[in-house]
């Protein structure tokens, strides 16, 4: 079994507006915009981060923006509802707080004896609240949601399988163990993690299977400390017969991806060297930031890509 993960460093999506998705995660969610750069294989395509106040690993989700996307259909092979901490009692807070802002509620439920509420993004994106008294991370304080309310990083991810049990395993294999089951729902959770240290796995054996697109999670990835923590998993993970790609620089950390039992894009990526690298951490967010082999589209882009308004 891998020590070297320490739960989850960020979950990516895909939406058809940037934006509108911008607008959701600052304004709505009171995020932090960390990053704006573009996709490294589109590059006239935005990925936007948000996160907390320096994009710390397990509070950063991020976007890659398709103008005109077609939206994506839910179903198994995909992670079905990502879950952000908020304190304990807070509930009440976010149902007033997203009717005001016009975000789609679809109601409270209680799982694993905790409190969450579960709302959609603008593209059908899931998502959930869940309340956890004992996340002491920092939140974002700029957002526009008081800080004792604001959202302090990932709960957790949910992945839709038709059979969760080979994922299970490869899980408990990264380190997870089972912490708790109900019904078709297993949950499993790494220890001494980083605080989004918990992993659902929901078995649909009689539902159709996703198709990729707006509102779709393209991968969800996990943290490791550094490149060598990483090269480590990497060579496990090989030695245990998965394909796993070499390592690729992301600018803001380095990542290896491969694909699950379950069909659902893991990706492993380092906590170094983090968001601050290029810009200063009072100014996360706020230029176009540009990987090298794309410099020379900064004119075009500036003009092509759509403005963020903040």
């Amino acid at each position: 079994m891998l020590t070297q993960i320490k739960g989850l460093h960020h979950v990516t999506s895909m939406a058809a507006d940037a934006r509108q998705n911008n607008d959701f995660f600052t304004h709505k969610l009171g995020l932090r915009r960390v990053k704006q750069t573009v996709n490294f294989d589109a590059p006239d395509v935005y990925h936007l981060y948000y996160a907390d106040e320096f994009g710390t690993p397990g509070s950063v989700m991020t976007y890659f923006p398709f103008p005109n996307i077609g939206s994506g259909r839910h179903g198994v092979g995909e992670v079905g509802t990502t879950a952000f901490s908020v304190p304990e009692g807070t509930l009440p807070f976010w149902e007033k707080h997203f009717s005001e802002h016009g975000v789609t509620v679809e109601g409270r439920e209680e799982k694993f004896g905790e409190k969450r509420l579960k709302f959609f993004g603008p593209d059908g994106d899931g998502f959930a609240l869940v309340e956890d008294k004992a996340d002491n991370r920092a939140p974002w304080l700029k957002g526009g949601v008081p800080g004792d309310e604001a959202i302090r990083g990932f709960h957790s991810v949910s992945l839709r399988l038709k059979d969760g049990g080979a994922t299970e395993e490869l899980l408990k294999f990264m380190g997870y163990q089972e912490v708790d089951r109900s019904g078709n729902i297993s949950r499993l959770a790494v220890k001494n993690g980083n605080g989004a240290d918990v992993v659902d796995i929901e078995s649909l054996p009689g539902a159709s299977f996703a198709g990729l697109g707006a509102g779709s999670v393209h991968h969800v990835a996990f943290a490791v400390e550094n490149r060598a923590k990483q090269l480590e998993v990497r060579k496990a993970l090989m030695d245990t017969g998965y394909q796993v790609t070499p390592v690729i620089d992301r600018d803001y950390f380095w990542a290896i991806y491969f694909r699950t039992p379950g069909g659902v894009l893991f990706e492993v990526a380092t906590n170094e060297p983090g968001f601050d690298r290029d810009e200063d951490t009072a100014h996360l967010g706020e230029a176009l930031k540009l990987p090298m082999q794309h410099q020379h589209l900064r004119s075009y882009l500036e003009k092509h890509l759509q403005p963020l308004d903040n």
